[in-house]
């Protein structure tokens, strides 16, 4: 599905950038924690951006099971509450925001084991 091949594009980029961003603008700007905290971030990002393409290329494979959108989305969604919980935790500082981060790893373990149910099931 074109979606998520464009979604896994987008996100390459990004992370690619944010990486950038942080080794080389937020370095010397916020406390060394901070910015382990952002690169666990980025690194988080670009391991699931490597996932959408597998759902891209699954879509492509598998154009009747809906299970493999459904992971896509949901991975997408990880990426979005894990990654952008580090990166708004490591701008701002406000700790509470780390209680955002676990909701985007539960999400990218449901990803994962959608993805799994595909392969058992329909591969």
């Amino acid at each position: 599905m074109k979606i998520f091949l464009l979604l896994g594009a987008v996100n390459a980029f990004l992370a690619v950038a944010l990486g950038a961003f942080g080794a080389h603008g937020l370095e010397g700007k916020i406390p060394e924690k901070y910015l382990e905290t952002w690169k666990t971030g980025v690194n988080y990002q670009m391991f699931h951006t490597l996932g959408l393409f597998v759902v891209a290329f699954l879509a492509d494979k598998l154009p009747n099971v809906g299970l493999v959108t459904s992971a896509g989305w949901v991975m997408l969604a990880g990426i979005i509450l894990f990654s952008g919980s580090l990166y708004v935790l490591s701008i701002t500082q406000v700790k509470i925001l780390g209680a955002i981060t676990p909701f985007g790893g539960i999400a990218f373990l449901a990803a994962w084991l959608i993805l799994g149910y595909v392969a058992v099931k329909y591969l």
